[in-house]
């Protein structure tokens, strides 16, 4: 398995707008490219850290090559209006070695 992590910063008052795009766009990119979903995260530093599981680093850089382009435009639209594009980035994509994560049920 496969993760990326990302790092987003949004541009002030877009912060639900951000959360909304992000949730939208994340459930759309599941099931274009099954990919195994993502959690979003609010650092301290008021940026959102975002963690993406994926089946293997192929499958994630296949998506990653087409711009995780999905079939929510609106989403997608509100989500590159929301952030700052020069303080956003992929900050890691790690191979899971070990994976003791406990998975609650919904």
């Amino acid at each position: 398995m496969f993760v990326a992590m990302y790092r987003w910063r949004v541009k002030p008052g877009k912060d639900e707008q951000f959360i909304r795009a992000w949730t939208m766009g994340t459930r759309s990119i599941t099931k274009v490219y099954q990919s195994f979903g993502s959690r979003l995260h609010r650092a301290d530093d008021g940026a959102y850290i975002g963690y993406a599981e994926w089946p293997s680093r192929e499958a994630w850089q296949k998506a990653f090559d087409q711009h995780m382009r999905h079939e929510d435009r609106e989403a997608a639209r509100a989500f590159q209006d929301a952030i700052i594009h020069e303080e956003s980035d992929v900050l890691f994509r790690l191979e899971i070695v070990s994976d003791e994560l406990v998975k609650r049920l919904p």
